[in-house]
């Protein structure tokens, strides 16, 4: 998750001193011109431009200094050529006087509205990270790394979504993807995210876990609450899940996947995909199919790292079409620097790919098995 960024709002308060040569550089050239000019030239209408600019980076208070600079020039240039009651020059004092105040007037507004979405963001980046919590960067012997790329900049999360919990035998993880985006992706993802907390400690495996989190989504799709506009839309939705167990004492992993892209597990410089022989359909679908949840069992040994992730990274394109190829890039990357240093690398490699835009919502969980401290 990208943190907030506190320099945005330093630009709003308090804009680079640079800025504020430009303004002030038009009010020095026009007055100094102007002077010199023929008396049949008359540039003090382009003195205007100067708090016009300075509206669009500054505040108020600047405004209006360098609008009132502007119009002291303008009085000056008024004095030296002719005199101050010269109508012509007249005109041209009140018509400055009155767009400085209109240019005032406009920063204020804009900063202000910089200020209220300033609030939106920090509230929505608050709400963001408390359903989509920070994984530990360590449990008992496995140490774990994750990140997320929203596709829009201005957002932190959306549909993907990822989750761990302790049990009293090891860690239980699941990442998802939910079909659409959007406000009702992201209450789709916090709807699953909450029922996973909530009952990874109570139910005894695996498939009774994702039996418990499928029941949870099938019913909120059906409720009555939920039928709007959108009713059609919902009627498709869906959320692609895999949930892992990673027991303390044994080196295995057991998973349960419910239409989501398989696990890679990495060993030394080989790369393995984690594909179940008998997938589910995703939560929200199973009642359309025959399809029994069922786990199967998968080596994890000290030194593995199996790296999760959702459907935004392998569907991610370049500039000719072609998909980002997971499997290659990550082969002899994990061995020498870890889950960190693996996930760096991706993001990295991953929006060179793309040309430094994602088309959707990508996210990476990668967890190594430490060699027990003797």
């Amino acid at each position: 998750m990208v943190p907030g960024r506190p320099e945005e709002h330093q630009w709003s308060q308090e804009p680079p001193q640079a800025l504020l040569v430009v303004p002030i550089l038009m009010i020095v050239i026009v007055t100094v011109v102007d002077i010199l000019a023929p008396a049949s030239v008359h540039l003090g209408p382009f003195l205007v431009a100067a708090p016009a600019v300075t509206a669009s980076f500054a505040g108020p208070r600047m405004t209006a200094y360098v609008g009132a600079l502007a119009v002291s020039a303008q009085a000056l240039v008024a004095a030296v050529r002719t005199t101050l009651v010269d109508l012509n020059h007249s005109f041209q004092l009140i018509t400055l006087i009155l767009m400085s105040a209109f240019a005032t007037s406009f920063a204020a507004r804009r900063q202000r509205h910089e200020r209220e979405l300033m609030q939106l963001r920090s509230v929505a980046t608050a709400a963001q990270e408390v359903v989509l919590k920070p994984l530990p960067q360590r449990v008992g012997s496995l140490r774990i790394a994750s990140v997320y790329l929203a596709a829009e900049s201005e957002a932190q999360i959306g549909g993907d979504l990822y989750a761990a919990a302790r049990t009293e035998h090891g860690i239980r993880i699941v990442i998802g993807d939910v079909r659409g985006k959007g406000l009702e992706a992201v209450g789709d993802a916090a709807l699953l995210l909450g029922a996973f907390r909530g009952a990874a400690h109570r139910q005894a495996d695996l498939p009774a876990l994702m039996s418990f989190l499928e029941g949870t989504v099938s019913s909120d799709l059906d409720d009555p609450a939920a039928l709007d506009a959108t009713a059609e839309d919902r009627g498709e939705s869906f959320i692609t899940a895999a949930a892992l167990d990673i027991p303390d004492d044994e080196p295995v992993l057991h998973l349960v996947n419910c239409g989501h892209p398989p696990p890679l597990l990495l060993r030394g410089d080989q790369v393995r995909t984690l594909a179940v022989r008998h997938p589910a359909p995703p939560l929200g679908l199973t009642e359309f199919a025959a399809t029994e949840l069922s786990e199967e069992t998968f080596a994890f040994g000290y030194g593995d790292i199996v790296l999760l992730y959702t459907d935004g990274v392998i569907e991610a394109r370049d500039g000719g079409g072609t998909f980002y190829p997971l499997a290659e890039r990550v082969a002899g990357k994990a061995a020498e620097h870890g889950p960190d240093a693996l996930l760096a690398h991706l993001c990295k490699d991953l929006m060179r790919h793309v040309g430094g835009h994602l088309g959707d919502d990508a996210a990476m969980v990668a967890i190594e098995r430490l060699p027990r401290p003797s």
